[in-house]
């Protein structure tokens, strides 16, 4: 597929790292020369340098040809102008950043029917809905919806005490009347895709699927239940901040803010719904934060914009005991550390963009015998969850699971048929129509029928 992105910065960078890997032909824009080496240097790809709303570079960059055009540069209606172009000039999809709180629902559905564009992309707000789904269920690392949320992916750490501790799954199965398939388990650098005779370990990191509707039940029976707190501290008032702030709020919660920067501080208290307090100070200083109740918080969610900061204070607030600590870190490599020295809730905005355009991208695949609807990395973007929609002439259909000769290191985690959830088992069958969850270690899957040999 022929892809152009235009805007290179983190979250660009991001994109085409992972479109790279999908094997996409792709051209980068960015106006800032040094930038442009960069990508270069690092990338497999064409960069060219120039502004993305310029019709001789969208021309030189064969936006005529391109399947996918993506703005992602720093402003708004830069990328809505630049998809504009592109639309007119040939490309067949466009997908803009708009980030701007002041766009709202009804004046983004204007501008997507205005400019013809296929997608619109918010950081922030796909960011701060995640972070809402994982602190509604503080027991789980993170936790991944398909399916319209019928079916969840939780990842959980095995703690010492707790039922999944030193069973097998075939014992598992005895002791837990919910339906469920441990899909992979990350133990240290090792990936594992565990059979019925495989036994979990204190400290393994393990990937499970199971109806929506049975997850408390789960958890509850594995001893790993965590009350749901309704008091959340968020460092930092950055926009993806004043976006939880709205979805805590507006669910019940109490979430209080804080934030250092004062003409910040002045922005938010005016936009800031009921339920949501706002603290001008330093979230660094511990003595502020033992005065705001950092120890009576159910929550702590580091989101300022300095990764080290984020991981630090996380650690800090896990000291004080909070039940759920999280720290948005967009390097790789700090995650990395941060994960290995204990800190186990991270949230990256740079990797959810980047799923979801690759998802879209795969997506677009029409020749293909399903649709891809639904993608997320796991256990550190060593493994891929993703949800099909099965067509009419997809090769699997009507084959029982048990008969179907499927590539090592890949499993078929739930099937949703209209409104049943299945959790399969070698009896069933996949019929057109149904929405097929997998997931696999080793392997990019773009089509269902790719998980046969």
């Amino acid at each position: 597929m022929r892809i152009i992105i235009a805007g290179c910065g983190k979250v660009g960078k991001a994109i085409i790292d992972s479109m790279t890997y999908d094997n996409h032909d792709i051209t980068a824009i960015d106006n800032d020369p040094e930038v442009i080496e960069q990508v270069s240097n690092n990338y497999d790809v064409m960069a060219v340098c120039g502004s993305a709303t310029s019709r001789e570079m969208l021309l030189s960059a064969r936006v005529n040809k391109a399947d996918l055009f993506i703005a992602v540069t720093q402003s708004d209606e830069v990328n809505m102008l630049s998809c504009f172009l592109a639309r007119r000039m040939g490309a067949k999809h466009t997908v803009a950043r708009i980030r701007e709180a002041d766009y709202n629902e009804d004046g983004l559905n204007f501008i997507v029917n205005e400019l013809e564009l296929s997608m619109v992309l918010n950081p922030e707000l796909t960011t701060a809905e995640t972070l809402f789904d994982w602190l509604k269920l503080p027991s789980a690392v993170s936790v991944d919806n398909f399916a319209g949320k019928k079916l969840q992916l939780l990842e959980l750490i095995v703690r010492k005490g707790t039922v999944l501790c030193n069973s097998s799954i075939m014992e598992l199965r005895k002791k837990c009347p919910v339906e469920f398939v441990l899909c992979a388990v990350q133990r240290g650098n090792e990936l594992h895709v565990p059979t019925g005779t495989f036994v979990l370990q204190e400290g393994d990191k393990a990937a499970l699927m199971m109806a929506r509707a049975d997850t408390h039940k789960f958890l509850k029976n594995i001893g790993a239940v965590q009350k749901q707190g309704r008091d959340v501290m968020i460092l930092g008032g950055s926009t993806t901040a004043y976006y939880l702030a709205k979805l805590l709020a507006n669910n019940g919660f109490y979430a209080k803010i804080i934030e250092k920067d004062e003409d910040r501080c002045a922005d938010l208290a005016e936009i800031l719904p009921a339920g949501a307090t706002l603290i001008h100070g330093d979230g660094m200083n511990h003595d502020l934060l033992m005065e705001e109740g950092i120890s009576g918080a159910s929550a702590f969610v580091a989101l300022t914009g300095t990764d080290e900061e984020n991981i630090l204070i996380s650690f800090y607030a896990s000291s004080q005991q909070v039940p759920k600590a999280i720290a948005k870190v967009n390097q790789a490599e700090l995650a990395e550390l941060a994960e290995k020295l204990g800190l186990d809730n991270i949230v990256s905005p740079r990797k959810l963009v980047a799923d979801t355009l690759t998802r879209y991208a795969r997506a677009l695949n029409n020749t293909l015998s399903s649709k891809v609807e639904t993608m997320y990395s796991l256990l550190d973007d060593r493994a891929e969850a993703l949800e099909f929609q099965v067509l009419s002439d997809c090769k699997l259909i009507g084959k029982a699971l048990k008969e179907l000769r499927l590539k090592p290191n890949i499993i078929i985690a739930g099937i949703i048929r209209g409104k049943e959830t299945i959790i399969p088992s070698g009896d069933d069958k996949i019929l057109e129509g149904d929405s097929v969850i997998v997931v696999a270690t080793d392997a990019r899957l773009y089509d269902l029928g790719d998980v046969l040999r």
